[in-house]
């Protein structure tokens, strides 16, 4: 553990007790880096030549074009959490699924789904069906547990369905395409959703009472009015899906002006709600304001840190920890995935986006670990930041929105069977990484054996071939004919260089 010296473990451990004490964490990672910086320096283990580096990277973290995403899309899902968009989707889609055992649960992960997919924010998901399926939910019979647990766990679906914010944050610390990000979550993202529904229909078929149907006078007839007030809610969500995600993959705007498009999709949402006013506008600016300086600034903390550990060896010491894992890349995405789900207990997702990711990836890329598998099944696993008990933020949001006749411990022990179906996700896309690579285009291989290179000739000869007959190591050169003197006629073309044998001075 001491092999690069004593240093890298006591920064680790000095940044772990700083915020278990709970010191913000951004002021934590600065004070400990710095503090360390100045320890390594008295003792000549570190150079204050690395220190010059640090107003560079703060001004890079400020000029990233990559997370000028991050206030567009969190400023799209502010408008979105109180344009009504949700309402709509909630009532129709409740109806329409209310004839069924379970139906009410059945309408909250697909509306979950479709709000994870326009708005990448899970406070706004876990509020809004919170407060609007769970008094139904619980007026007609819907065991407390079951229905607490599907909310919650379908709000933090936002987390791994694009765009979310999580995966711009993965991509930019791993120095991978958004695009390719978001292609790779689409699966892992598709089996969530499946494996949640085949919860929900188990529990159907063995357990009805806990999920009983609506009565027919509550939801009224199949008709066409219900299914025109079921796709009056779903157009505007395709269509904004399309304008964020679609322009994204189809290479039409980079994530920063998809996320623009988003925006102003949401402004035009909310008109037709009639619910544009400069209140909503107002909290929306407030609430993007807030997030983006808190991950602002705890990129400037972590960027403190993260250099002097690095200029201390700590990157060569998590290597050389890890690389030696018995398993080889199993061993290590095992590690890896229970000490980031331990983690979760206490950190957010972007504390441990901005501190823990960028230890973990040159190892990982040491291993020969595709980054956008690795990045997607972190992504898995944070997710489960949001249903721990009692950290879990999306069991913060449930329960300040819950009736009063919801016990804090119902909600607690309804999270824990969606954080099992989580983690069988995690371990699914482990042992299965062509669940997420299949969806993400690969760059395509060139033969280098069969490149070749024409360039014009040179006045009246012919032109110059460059060719590997041999492979790139044997090229064949032919300049064609020379170009005539005075008028004489011009000699014959002598043959093809052989660049393979020794050339011959005559």
């Amino acid at each position: 553990m001491f092999d690069f010296g004593i240093i890298p473990p006591a920064m680790f451990i000095g940044m772990v007790l700083f915020m278990l004490f709970g010191f913000p964490v951004t002021f934590s990672l600065g004070a400990v880096g710095m503090f360390f910086g100045l320890i390594g320096i008295a003792t000549g283990h570190f150079s204050e030549a690395f220190l010059q580096a640090l107003p560079l990277r703060f001004f890079g973290i400020v000029s990233n074009d990559l997370l000028l995403a991050i206030p567009f899309f969190t400023m799209m899902g502010a408008i979105l959490e109180r344009c009504g968009l949700a309402e709509d989707l909630l009532e129709g889609t409740g109806k329409l699924f209310g004839a069924v055992p379970g139906g009410i649960a059945y309408a909250v992960i697909f509306v979950g789904a479709i709000l994870g997919a326009i708005t990448g924010t899970v406070a706004a998901s876990v509020i809004t069906m919170g407060m609007i399926s769970l008094p139904v939910m619980l007026r007609y019979g819907y065991s407390q547990r079951i229905a607490t647990g599907v909310i919650a766990a379908s709000g933090t679906m936002a987390q791994l369905i694009p765009p979310s914010l999580v995966l711009v944050i993965l991509s930019d610390q791993l120095g991978k395409s958004v695009g390719d990000m978001y292609m790779g979550a689409i699966g892992p993202a598709g089996m969530q959703i499946g494996i949640f529904m085949l919860f929900i229909l188990g529990v159907s078929i063995f357990r009805p009472g806990l999920v009983p149907p609506l009565p027919k006078e509550v939801r009224g007839d199949l008709d066409a009015r219900l299914i025109r007030k079921v796709l009056a809610g779903m157009l505007p969500s395709i269509v904004l899906i399309f304008l964020v995600l679609g322009t994204i993959f189809l290479g039409l705007a980079t994530p920063t002006e998809a996320g623009a498009l988003g925006v102003v999709g949401a402004l035009i949402l909310a008109a037709a709600h009639r619910r544009l006013t400069w209140v909503l506008v107002r909290q929306a600016m407030e609430s993007t304001m807030t997030i983006t300086s808190m991950v602002v600034m705890i990129l400037i903390g972590s960027t403190c840190f993260s250099l002097v550990f690095q200029g201390m060896d700590g990157a060569r010491w998590i290597e050389h920890m890890l690389s030696g894992l018995p398993g080889g890349q199993v061993g290590f995405l095992l590690f890896v995935n229970l000490f980031i789900f331990v983690l979760a207990f206490f950190l957010d997702f972007f504390e441990i986006a901005f501190i823990v990711i960028p230890m973990l990836a040159p190892v990982a890329q040491h291993l020969g670990i595709d980054l956008i598998w690795f990045g997607v099944l972190i992504c898995v696993n944070m997710q489960t930041s949001f249903m721990h008990p009692p950290f879990g933020f999306a069991l913060f949001y449930l329960r300040s929105v819950a009736p009063p006749e919801v016990k804090t411990r119902q909600i607690y022990l309804g999270s824990i069977p969606w954080i099992c179906m989580q983690l069988i996700i995690v371990a699914v896309v482990i042992f299965w990484p062509q669940s997420v690579t299949m969806w993400v285009e690969k760059a395509k291989d060139i033969d280098l054996d069969k490149v070749k290179i024409e360039v014009p000739g040179f006045g009246g000869g012919g032109g110059m071939t460059l060719s590997p007959p041999g492979g790139l190591g044997a090229p064949g050169l032919n300049f064609g004919t020379p170009p005539g003197l005075g008028g004489a006629t011009p000699p014959a073309a002598k043959p093809a260089m052989d660049l393979s044998q020794p050339p011959s001075f005559k």
